[in-house]
C-alpha cells in the first residue's frame, strides 16, 4: 500500500436518489459540476432505483452531499460496522477467545458418552488436508482414551439457541449464504456435494458425505451449461436436485448450507471416531440453549449475563485468531464468521445473543458519533432485509475508523479493486484499479460500496454509494452506474 493510502485524510460521501427532487441536494459552487456528473452517471442505472452518496472531508469539509440522511438496505456493508466493533473490543476478544473442546462422560455401566462442545471457532476444520484447527486433533485424543463410546453429543450451548437473524429470508436457508449459526461450527457449515454429467438423456452422478439424503434428479444434456437447483425444507436433512447439466460440463462443486451446526459436527466427528477404530454404539444427540428473556440486556438491566460453567475437558484446540478471521469476513463477505463474530462480541459481559451484540454495537456507535437513525442491525452480516444505514452513517463509521490505533489493520481487511476479494472483477483498467478499498454489498435489490479511494491528485477519500428498490433483473445496471460514478470523482478530483 502507497504511503498516501494509508495516512488516510479525506472522506468521501454523496447521497443520490434518482425519484429524490434536486432541492434535496447540498452542494457548494466549487463542487455543483461534480454533482452533475454523479447524477448523470447514475441516471444511465435502471429507472426507479434509488441511490445514495456522500462526500466529506475527515475535517468535516462537505464536498458534495445529496440526501446523506435517507435508510438504506446495506447489505453486507453491515459486515463493516460488526468488524468495526470487533476491532474495537479485539485485545478482550482474544484474550478471552476459546477454540473447540471434546469430553467424556461416564453414564454408569461402563458407558462413556463424547461431548463436543463449541466456542464460536469459525475455523474448525475436518477436511482431509487440514493442518490447523482440525477436528481430527479431537479424534485422536478420544480415541487415545477408549475404543468404545456410546453416544456423540455436539453441544453449542457457548451461544443461546439464534441460528436465523430476524429479517432473514427462508429461501435463502438451504443455500450456504443462509447456513445456521452456531456455537460449534465446522467446516464452515456447509454440505459440499459433487456433480458429475453421464451421458446425454442419463442423470448426473452425485457425491456426498452422507450426511443428506440426495433425491437426484438432475438430467444430462447436449452442450456445457448448467442449471441446477436445489430444494430442501428447513430442518429436513433431504435435499433435492432437479435441472440439467451438460455432457461437455466439468465436474460442478455444490455447496448447501446445514440447519443444525452442532448435529452435524457431532456426526462428522462419530465419522472420523470410527476411522480410528472407535465402536459408536449410541446416537447423535445434541445439546442447545434455549433463548430466554435473560439473553436480552435491556431484561437485565444492566446486570452481566450468568451462563453456566463448563466441566474440564479431555482436549481443547487453540484458540484462532480473531484478526485474521476478519480478513477473510470482508475480502470474502463471508455471512456465517460474521454472525459468529457478532455473538464472540456479545459474549464479552453478554449472553452471547444478538440483542447483547446489538447493545455493544450501539454504545461503540455513539462513541464512533454516528445519529441513531444513521443505522440499524438486525444481524451482523446483512442477510436480514431488516438492517439500514445512511450515507452518514456509513461515513461517519469510516472517518472514525480512520482515526483509530487499528484504523489501517481494519482497513487493510477491505477488498482491493481490481485485485481481490469482492472487488477482484471491478474497476479493472481504470483510474481506480489498486486504489479503491471498500467493503461491497448485495442482497435482492439492494447494492452498496463504502470504504476508501483514491484520486487522480492522490486526495485519499471516503465515499459510500448505496442503491436499493433495482427492478427484478437489473442490479448489474445499478453496479455498473456506481462504478462510473465513483471513477468520475477520483478523476474529477
Amino acid at each position: 500500500m502507497t504511503a498516501s493510502v494509508q495516512k488516510l485524510a479525506l472522506a468521501l460521501a454523496l447521497s443520490f436518489t434518482l425519484t429524490t427532487a434536486r432541492a434535496q441536494t447540498v452542494a457548494s459552487p466549487d463542487t455543483a459540476p461534480l454533482l452533475t456528473t454523479v447524477e448523470q452517471k447514475l441516471a444511465e442505472g435502471p429507472a426507479g432505483a434509488r441511490f445514495g452518496v456522500l462526500v466529506t472531508t475527515l475535517d468535516g469539509e462537505v464536498l458534495v452531499a445529496i440526501a446523506p440522511d435517507q435508510r438504506f438496505i446495506p447489505a453486507s456493508n453491515t459486515k463493516m460496522f460488526t468488524t468495526a466493533i470487533a476491532y474495537a473490543e479485539l485485545p478482550l476478544l482474544q484474550q478471552t477467545a476459546k477454540g473447540t473442546g471434546v469430553r467424556l462422560e461416564n453414564n454408569g455401566g461402563g458407558a462413556v458418552d463424547v461431548v463436543l462442545h463449541g466456542r464460536g471457532d469459525a475455523l474448525l476444520s475436518s477436511a482431509d488436508d487440514c493442518k490447523v484447527d482440525c477436528l481430527q486433533g479431537l479424534a485422536d485424543a478420544v480415541a487415545g482414551k477408549t475404543q468404545r463410546v456410546r453416544n456423540i453429543v455436539g453441544d453449542d450451548s457457548w451461544f443461546p439457541d439464534e441460528r436465523w437473524s430476524p429479517g432473514m429470508s427462508w429461501n435463502n436457508i438451504p443455500s450456504r449464504y443462509g447456513t445456521g449459526v452456531s456455537a460449534l461450527t465446522l467446516d464452515d457449515n456447509e454440505l459440499v456435494i459433487k456433480v458429475r454429467p453421464g451421458a446425454i438423456g442419463a442423470g448426473a452422478s452425485v457425491e456426498a458425505s452422507g450426511y443428506f439424503t440426495i433425491e437426484n434428479l438432475v438430467t444430462t444434456v447436449a452442450g456445457a451449461a448448467e442449471d441446477i437447483d436445489a430444494f430442501r425444507m428447513p430442518n429436513s436433512l433431504t435435499l433435492r436436485l432437479t435441472g440439467t447439466i451438460g455432457a461437455a460440463t466439468a465436474p460442478l462443486t455444490l455447496r448447501y448450507g446445514i440447519d443444525d451446526p452442532a448435529h452435524y459436527a457431532a456426526w462428522r466427528f462419530g465419522e472420523l471416531l470410527r476411522a480410528r477404530g472407535v465402536r459408536v454404539s449410541g446416537t447423535i444427540d445434541v445439546h442447545h440453549r434455549p433463548l430466554t428473556a435473560a439473553d436480552d440486556p435491556v431484561n437485565r438491566k444492566g446486570a452481566p449475563a450468568l451462563l453456566p460453567a463448563e466441566p474440564a475437558m479431555l482436549a481443547e484446540l487453540p484458540a484462532p485468531s480473531l484478526a485474521a478471521n476478519m480478513i477473510r469476513i470482508n475480502k470474502e463477505s463471508q455471512n456465517l464468521h460474521t454472525e459468529l463474530m457478532l455473538r464472540r462480541v456479545a459474549r464479552q459481559g453478554g449472553s452471547g445473543s444478538i440483542a447483547d451484540g446489538q447493545a455493544v454495537m450501539r454504545k461503540v456507535m455513539t462513541e464512533a458519533g454516528l445519529p441513531a437513525t444513521g443505522y440499524y442491525f438486525a444481524d451482523g452480516s446483512g442477510m436480514s432485509s431488516y438492517n439500514r444505514i445512511s450515507p452518514r452513517g456509513a461515513v461517519r463509521l469510516l472517518s472514525w475508523i480512520a482515526r483509530q490505533p487499528w484504523g489501517i489493520a481494519w482497513r487493510e481487511t477491505l477488498p482491493i479493486a481490481g485485485r481481490d476479494g469482492t472487488l477482484q472483477k471491478r474497476f479493472k483498467g481504470t483510474l481506480l484499479e489498486g486504489k479503491l478499498f471498500a467493503k461491497t454489498g448485495s442482497l435482492n435489490a439492494s447494492r452498496a460500496l463504502s470504504g476508501y479511494l483514491t484520486t487522480r491528485s492522490g486526495r485519499t477519500l471516503v465515499f459510500s454509494v448505496l442503491a436499493n428498490d433495482m427492478p427484478d433483473g437489473t442490479d448489474d445496471q445499478a453496479t455498473a452506474a456506481v462504478d462510473r460514478a465513483l471513477v468520475a470523482i477520483a478523476e474529477a478530483l
